[in-house]
Protein backbone atom coordinates (compact mmCIF):
# COMPACT_ATOMS: atom_id res chain seq x y z
CA UNK A 1 0.00 0.00 0.00
CA UNK A 2 1.49 3.56 -0.75
CA UNK A 3 2.90 5.96 1.86
CA UNK A 4 -0.16 8.32 0.52
CA UNK A 5 -2.76 5.61 1.26
CA UNK A 6 -1.41 5.55 4.59
CA UNK A 7 -1.62 9.00 5.49
CA UNK A 8 -4.94 9.20 3.82
CA UNK A 9 -6.33 6.22 6.41
CA UNK A 10 -4.70 8.05 9.27
CA UNK A 11 -6.70 11.32 8.20
CA UNK A 12 -10.00 9.31 7.92
CA UNK A 13 -9.84 8.30 12.14
CA UNK A 14 -8.58 11.35 12.88
CA UNK A 15 -11.88 13.05 11.17
CA UNK A 16 -13.73 9.84 12.64
CA UNK A 17 -12.68 10.74 16.32
CA UNK A 18 -13.58 14.47 15.92
CA UNK A 19 -16.74 13.42 14.51
CA UNK A 20 -17.57 10.85 18.00
CA UNK A 21 -17.04 14.01 19.72
CA UNK A 22 -18.91 16.20 18.03
CA UNK A 23 -22.15 13.83 18.03
CA UNK A 24 -21.44 13.52 22.22
CA UNK A 25 -21.82 17.05 22.03
CA UNK A 26 -24.94 17.01 19.98
CA UNK A 27 -26.99 14.65 22.08
CA UNK A 28 -25.41 16.19 25.51
CA UNK A 29 -26.23 19.71 24.61
CA UNK A 30 -28.07 21.20 21.73
CA UNK A 31 -27.12 24.78 22.46
CA UNK A 32 -23.71 23.54 20.76
CA UNK A 33 -24.80 23.70 17.14
CA UNK A 34 -26.71 27.22 17.70
CA UNK A 35 -23.57 28.65 19.62
CA UNK A 36 -20.96 27.35 16.74
CA UNK A 37 -22.20 26.92 13.62
CA UNK A 38 -25.41 27.52 13.04
CA UNK A 39 -25.10 30.96 14.34
CA UNK A 40 -27.61 32.82 11.91
CA UNK A 41 -30.81 31.62 13.34
CA UNK A 42 -30.07 29.86 16.61
CA UNK A 43 -34.09 30.31 17.48
CA UNK A 44 -33.83 27.29 14.50
CA UNK A 45 -31.95 25.19 16.47
CA UNK A 46 -33.66 22.54 19.31
CA UNK A 47 -32.80 18.97 20.61
CA UNK A 48 -34.34 17.19 17.97
CA UNK A 49 -32.68 18.91 14.98
CA UNK A 50 -29.30 18.56 17.15
CA UNK A 51 -30.27 14.84 17.79
CA UNK A 52 -30.52 14.19 14.17
CA UNK A 53 -27.35 16.29 13.20
CA UNK A 54 -25.42 14.16 16.01
CA UNK A 55 -26.92 10.63 14.51
CA UNK A 56 -25.75 12.10 10.77
CA UNK A 57 -22.27 12.53 12.02
CA UNK A 58 -21.77 9.77 13.20
CA UNK A 59 -22.82 7.76 10.66
CA UNK A 60 -20.68 9.60 8.42
CA UNK A 61 -17.97 8.50 10.66
CA UNK A 62 -18.56 5.38 11.01
CA UNK A 63 -18.25 4.98 7.45
CA UNK A 64 -15.42 7.20 7.44
CA UNK A 65 -13.35 4.98 9.90
CA UNK A 66 -14.65 1.83 8.45
CA UNK A 67 -13.07 3.10 5.21
CA UNK A 68 -9.76 3.88 6.77
CA UNK A 69 -9.52 -0.17 8.06
CA UNK A 70 -10.85 -1.20 4.32
CA UNK A 71 -9.42 1.20 2.36
CA UNK A 72 -9.29 -0.71 -0.78
CA UNK A 73 -12.53 -1.74 -1.07
CA UNK A 74 -13.76 0.44 -3.71
CA UNK A 75 -17.27 0.78 -3.21
CA UNK A 76 -16.85 2.21 0.61
CA UNK A 77 -14.58 4.11 -0.78
CA UNK A 78 -16.84 5.80 -2.89
CA UNK A 79 -19.05 5.99 0.10
CA UNK A 80 -17.08 7.51 2.40
CA UNK A 81 -16.09 10.17 -0.51
CA UNK A 82 -19.74 11.02 -1.19
CA UNK A 83 -20.00 11.68 2.90
CA UNK A 84 -17.45 14.33 2.53
CA UNK A 85 -19.24 15.95 -0.42
CA UNK A 86 -22.73 15.92 1.27
CA UNK A 87 -21.09 17.50 4.28
CA UNK A 88 -19.38 20.05 2.37
CA UNK A 89 -22.81 20.73 0.63
CA UNK A 90 -24.22 21.05 3.19
CA UNK A 91 -22.16 23.68 5.09
CA UNK A 92 -21.84 25.59 2.15
CA UNK A 93 -25.96 25.66 1.26
CA UNK A 94 -26.07 26.51 4.98
CA UNK A 95 -23.95 28.94 4.82
CA UNK A 96 -24.63 30.90 1.42
CA UNK A 97 -27.80 29.60 0.59
CA UNK A 98 -29.98 29.30 3.76
CA UNK A 99 -27.97 31.69 5.83
CA UNK A 100 -28.51 29.77 8.78
CA UNK A 101 -24.17 29.33 9.40
CA UNK A 102 -22.57 32.70 8.81
CA UNK A 103 -18.74 31.94 8.24
CA UNK A 104 -17.17 31.55 11.77
CA UNK A 105 -14.43 29.26 13.19
CA UNK A 106 -17.27 26.55 13.82
CA UNK A 107 -18.30 26.55 10.03
CA UNK A 108 -15.15 27.45 8.64
CA UNK A 109 -13.82 24.16 10.43
CA UNK A 110 -16.09 21.57 8.97
CA UNK A 111 -15.45 23.32 5.23
CA UNK A 112 -11.76 22.99 5.34
CA UNK A 113 -11.47 19.53 6.57
CA UNK A 114 -14.37 18.60 3.91
CA UNK A 115 -12.76 20.31 0.97
CA UNK A 116 -9.35 18.99 2.41
CA UNK A 117 -11.08 15.43 2.82
CA UNK A 118 -12.73 15.59 -0.73
CA UNK A 119 -8.87 16.64 -2.45
CA UNK A 120 -7.61 13.65 -0.74
CA UNK A 121 -9.23 10.75 -2.02
CA UNK A 122 -9.93 12.36 -5.51
CA UNK A 123 -5.69 11.92 -5.34
CA UNK A 124 -5.94 8.78 -3.41
CA UNK A 125 -8.13 7.13 -6.43
CA UNK A 126 -4.94 7.28 -8.53
CA UNK A 127 -2.68 4.87 -5.63
CA UNK A 128 -5.41 2.31 -5.26
CA UNK A 129 -4.72 -0.85 -6.93
CA UNK A 130 -6.53 -2.34 -9.84
CA UNK A 131 -8.87 -5.50 -9.10
CA UNK A 132 -8.81 -8.36 -11.31
CA UNK A 133 -12.24 -7.45 -12.02
CA UNK A 134 -11.06 -3.87 -13.80
CA UNK A 135 -8.43 -5.56 -14.90
CA UNK A 136 -11.19 -8.24 -16.69
CA UNK A 137 -13.66 -5.66 -17.83
CA UNK A 138 -10.79 -3.41 -19.34
CA UNK A 139 -10.01 -6.31 -21.38
CA UNK A 140 -13.16 -7.18 -22.47
CA UNK A 141 -13.41 -3.57 -24.05
CA UNK A 142 -10.34 -3.86 -26.07
CA UNK A 143 -11.78 -7.28 -27.57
Amino acid sequence: MSRFLNVLRSWLVMVSVIAVGNTVQSFRDHSFLSEKLYTGTPEFVNGLQARTFGIWTLLSSIIRCACAVDIQNKTLYHITLWTFVLALGHFLSEAFIYKTAPLTIGVMAPLIVASFSVVGMLIGFQYSPETQEDVGARQKKRN
